[in-house]
């Protein structure tokens, strides 16, 4: 991966109000709040960090440039457990919000033991209620502590065989149609790519596509495609492109519409934006094949393990996805990847730096290593 210069951007709270410091592109600083909690033990350290992009990343909603996300160390008996949090504006999240609920609940590490990782989970998600991503940095912080105080890597502690990983997806944004020829080109050793649609000119960009590889594409409309009828004449098109699935072609309140058009096309059609947490499975299982597990949106590790063993029981498919992301939570995705049918979990491969390593990725396929916990290096 390309190694450049990042900007760090670091979030203290103080009486409340989240501190903010825009650092020149050439620079990195850090204002990071560490605490000390009253049990003796267990320190946790917050900070925000600016990844940028290696290209200006499109999809049908919006545009970014960078990525202000958060992350989190939890310090315990001399083990100190690594998290992140992406933020997502689809979700009303933002990194001040999320330093805020992160701080808010500190208290709750006083009363649990970190091994009751369980039951601190719960107290967690009923404490955290509109920011999951900020669930999602602790609940990744405090597996990769266990992990690391058992000294063994999460897929083991998980009873899961880290040769069943399988082959991620390289995601092409939204651009001009040079620009996607291009993009394809430079990912010419990834075996599986994901095109973003959801504009008025999806065919060109599928065309454009086509003309340059006939490797399996999958493909992310974002909820571009306003009504079933537009839907429908867009998927039967893509069929005769030879796409392996369509991901969130419609608003994810529309799910009468899409059970619609399930039964009407014939690729797979993904939840994306229509699935966070457990409890909204049942309700999709109707309406789509498979669903897009996002630990962002599910809220760490645990919550995702619940939600793959409750859509294998009502037999969708499922795929691993992840938001703008660096190894830390992309390495956690991974370790549960054996249990998915796909995996999305690039998102460290499009930032111009990632601070961390982790997983690997080797033609394609994500490649565990045996370090305890999530199996990371890099400096908090």
């Amino acid at each position: 991966m390309k190694r450049k210069k990042f900007i760090e951007v670091s979030g203290k709270s103080l009486l409340g109000l989240t501190v903010l410091s825009q650092i020149p592109v050439k620079s990195m600083a850090i204002i990071s709040e560490k605490n000390i909690k009253s049990d003796g033990g267990t320190m946790i350290e917050v900070k925000t960090k600016r990844l940028f992009l290696e290209d200006t990343w499109t999809i049908s909603r919006n545009s970014s440039d960078y990525k202000d996300n958060v992350f989190v160390r939890i310090e315990k008996d001399g083990v100190a457990g690594y998290g992140e949090a992406a933020p997502n504006v689809r979700y009303g999240e933002n990194h001040n919000k999320t330093t805020d609920r992160i701080n808010g609940v500190k208290s709750l590490f006083e009363k649990y033991d970190l091994w009751h990782y369980v039951d601190l989970k719960d107290e967690i998600f009923a404490s955290i209620t509109d920011q999951n991503c900020a669930r999602c940095a602790l609940d990744i912080a405090i597996m990769d502590w266990i992990g690391k105080k058992l000294n063994a890597p999460l897929y083991k502690i998980w009873g899961l065989d880290k040769s069943k990983t399988p082959l991620t997806s390289y995601s092409i944004g939204i651009d001009t149609i040079e620009v996607i020829k291009k993009k394809v080109r430079a990912a010419e050793k990834y075996p599986l790519l994901k095109i973003k649609v959801g504009k008025d000119n999806d065919e060109e960009i599928i065309e454009a596509v086509r003309s340059i590889t006939d490797k399996p594409i999958r493909v992310d409309a974002n909820e571009g495609w306003k009504s079933k009828e537009v839907a429908l004449e867009k998927i039967k098109w893509l069929q005769s492109m030879g796409i392996e699935f369509i991901e969130q072609p419609m608003p994810s309140d529309m799910i009468e519409e899409t059970r619609w058009l399930r039964d009407r096309v014939d690729i797979p059609i993904i939840a994306d934006e229509a699935v966070k947490t457990v409890a909204d499975i049942p309700k999709l299982a109707e309406a789509y094949d498979g669903i897009n597990i996002k630990l962002m949106k599910a809220g760490g590790p645990q919550e995702a393990m619940r939600m793959i063993y409750l859509a294998r029981a009502m037999n969708m498919k499922i795929m691993l996805g992840c938001m703008i992301e660096s190894a830390i939570s992309i390495s956690a995705a991974a370790h549960l990847s054996p249990l998915v049918d796909w995996a999305d979990l690039d998102g460290n491969l499009l930032l111009r730096e990632d601070p961390y390593q982790g997983v690997g990725v080797e033609k394609g396929k994500l490649i565990l290593n045996d370090k305890p916990g999530l199996g990371i290096t890099g400096e908090f």
